[in-house]
């Protein structure tokens, strides 16, 4: 057996990439309607803007730290930055090309995106009718030679850079910059049509194509605009200041984000040098810096709303998430779930049920109170109203709600202080230690004795995104795993006390011993020439000790099956140390989210669902809670599940260190994972 003392591994960060990338296949994919490959575009981007606000961003603090010597887990920071930027420069490459190609493709189903130097005489009086009605009252430009810093521009933004002159003379002009409004106005302004042809014009070109009405102050005869847009650091610095509460410590550390070190600065490559040379110094980027130049236009996320102004086929035909077979036509969710525990699976079935269960839970004159985790919420959360109704009518509501969600700790901290307002009892978390776990529990008195319901969940409590992330989300009366859950809230209302469960399995105080306990289970029971075999399906597989163990495990003849959505640092198929694993990812309509942990353990098979990936953060640093699955019937819905995404041929992509993110080969029969299972449950209420 080799030695494992360096094991190979795929650095987390270009595992990342190799996941962007395969969102990017996805625009790319013919088969798809044109508006849904737009959209992939939009996530491609939106994902890439984060991934420089933290990643990037850390990698830079770490690499300023200036010691040769210095590595990131195994790896050289600044060797990896120099792998990203050139990785993302290939990646820019096929974006650009296949949003040319989208376009063209628009334009043979009459859909237009024209820019300011392309409006016909009747546009360009409908576009200076829209500037002047609507969008220069959203306009505030900033002169360049009256500003020394740009520390106040905002990332997820983008800006106009204007050089304005009289008569071509380098010596009679003046800078200015411009935030396009993207948070007040669409992004895309809709003409009126022409025969059968329409027409849509960015927002960047109406205010190149008005720039003399909005400095009609000067009497420039010359107007040039060029893009750009900025990525800064995005992690929070929290002060342990013992004197305050962790709700200030995190809105002042958000003040702080906001002006955040710059990590990237794009910019539209035909911007003249000399207006680039500006814009850099009073930012205060170096070459240093990640620098890209890019196309006309910048922040894409904007593109996962386009109009659809041509036919239907433009999208996807919606998807109506389906009824549940055992809660239809019933008055009581909890009646339900007293006699048999319910696996909802979203976005297939209808997350109105957790809506359903709190808005029962809050009226049902038995149910004496309701407990519950929130860490992101839906813009206008009818979870939050549904609470708020609870407490309203006399509830005893608990709501921990953790504050270092990031990028939605702005909105936690408003709910927060809504909840509070109401009579809803909130706790918070402590820094540096997040409560990631997704769990309801509900009590209620029944013959003059209480009784424990409890929702167990691998997602967020968020309707918006139930509808487009694929997660699974358990209703149970057992005791075995309510009253485990009521220890978890306990001990977010004892501070932390570590807790000692013998069913749910608990990070950080469990996790990665029983864990690591049920590998090593199926190593000996191949060992002795009977079957071991696991199956993983996560977000992300990054942690390097359970690595290490699923190779053991491997060279032991356990067969291992991985389904990883994004980083995956693990090597499928080495030959020394994982010729016994297979590794996918399934990228397609709806983002897989789920974490489904499955062991054979000698014929007693072990089904879990869990709010952790198998990183060090949620093993470690986190609250995760890692639940097992008792019902039988369930238990072959999580089977049916895994089997058809094992087998998917059409959204698959292989992991294989040697086949990165190539597509398995259809077979005859094309097996698309996601289709297919909302089929299956679909055929269950029929």
């Amino acid at each position: 057996m080799p030695s494992l003392d360096k094991i190979p591994l795929i650095n987390r960060e270009i595992s990342w990439l190799y996941f962007n990338e395969r969102v990017l296949q996805e625009a790319l994919d013919e088969e798809k309607p044109l508006l849904e490959r737009l959209k992939f575009l939009g996530i491609f981007s939106n994902n890439l803007d984060e991934f420089y606000r933290v990643r990037v961003a850390t990698l830079k603090r770490l690499s300023a730290l200036g010691s040769q010597k210095l590595k990131y887990g195994i790896y050289n920071p600044v060797k990896i930055l120099n792998e990203i930027n050139e990785f993302i420069k290939d990646l820019q490459y096929k974006f650009s090309a296949i949003y040319n190609d989208i376009t063209i493709a628009l334009q043979k189903e009459n859909i237009f995106i024209v820019n300011e130097k392309q409006l016909c005489p009747e546009h360009g009086e409908f576009v200076k009718k829209y500037f002047n009605e609507t969008l220069r009252t959203n306009l505030f430009p900033q002169m360049l030679d009256k500003t020394k810093s740009l520390s106040n521009l905002k990332d997820k933004s983008v800006y106009l850079a204007i050089r304005m002159q009289k008569n071509n003379r380098i010596n009679n002009e003046k800078y200015a910059l411009v935030k396009v409004p993207v948070s007040s106005l669409s992004r895309f302004l809709v003409l009126p049509p022409i025969e059968n042809r329409k027409y849509i014009i960015l927002l960047d070109d109406v205010i190149r194509f008005c720039l003399k009405e909005l400095f009609s102050l000067f009497s420039f005869n010359s107007y040039e605009a060029y893009t750009f847009k900025i990525s800064r650091d995005a992690e929070l610095d929290i002060d342990n200041d013992v004197a305050k509460s962790l709700m200030e410590l995190v809105s002042e550390s958000l003040k702080q984000r906001k002006k955040g070190k710059a990590v990237r600065f794009v910019y539209d490559r035909d911007m003249p040098p000399h207006m680039l040379k500006i814009l850099l110094r009073k930012l205060h980027i170096t070459k240093k810096d990640s620098i890209v130049p890019g196309d006309r236009y910048h922040n894409f996320k904007d593109f996962m709303d386009f109009p659809n102004i041509g036919s239907p086929h433009l999208e996807f035909p919606e998807q109506t998430p389906l009824l549940h077979k055992n809660l239809m036509n019933t008055g009581s969710i909890l009646n339900r779930v007293r006699h048999k525990d319910i696996m909802l699976h979203f976005p297939y079935q209808s997350f109105g049920y957790i809506i359903d269960l709190l808005r029962e839970a809050s009226i049902d004159p038995k149910v004496t109170s309701i407990k519950m985790t929130l860490y992101r919420l839906a813009k206008n959360s009818n979870v939050i109203n549904a609470l708020i109704n609870a407490a309203r009518n006399g509830k005893d509501v608990t709501v921990f709600m953790e504050l270092q969600a990031r990028f939605d700790e702005e909105a936690n901290i408003y709910w927060s202080k809504t909840l509070v307002e109401e009579g809803v009892k909130v706790i918070h978390g402590i820094p540096d230690f997040k409560v990631h776990a997704k769990l309801i529990l509900i009590k209620r008195i029944e013959k003059k004795s209480p009784v424990l319901y409890a929702n167990v969940s691998t997602g967020n409590f968020n309707e918006q995104t139930a509808r487009i992330y694929a997660d699974e989300s358990l209703f149970t009366a057992d005791k075995r795993i309510t009253k485990e859950v009521e220890h978890v809230f306990k001990m977010f209302e004892n501070n932390y006390k570590p807790i000692d469960n013998k069913h749910l399995i608990i990070s950080p105080f469990s996790f990665r011993k029983e864990f690591v306990k049920l590998i090593i289970y199926e190593t000996q029971q191949a060992k002795k020439g009977k079957i071991g075999r696991i199956i993983l399906k996560l977000n992300n597989l990054v942690d390097e000790d359970i690595v290490k163990k699923l190779y053991q495990t491997s060279m032991a003849g356990v067969k291992i099956n991985i389904i990883a959505r994004g980083i995956c640092v693990l090597m499928p198929e080495h030959k020394k140390f994982s010729e016994n694993i297979k590794a996918i990812s399934i990228v397609d309509r709806f983002l897989e989210h789920s974490r489904i942990y499955y062991f054979y353990h000698g014929g007693h098979e072990k089904f879990y669902i869990s709010s952790a990936d198998i990183m060090k953060r949620n093993i470690d640093h986190r609250i995760e809670v890692t639940c097992p699955v008792y019902d039988n019937s369930i238990r072959e819905e999580l089977r049916q599940l895994l089997n058809i995404q094992l087998a998917d041929n059409v959204k698959a992509r292989k992991l294989n260190h040697q086949e990165i993110n190539t597509f398995r080969k259809n077979k005859k029969e094309k097996i698309q994972a996601q289709t297919l299972y909302y089929n299956v449950l679909k055929q269950h209420i029929n």
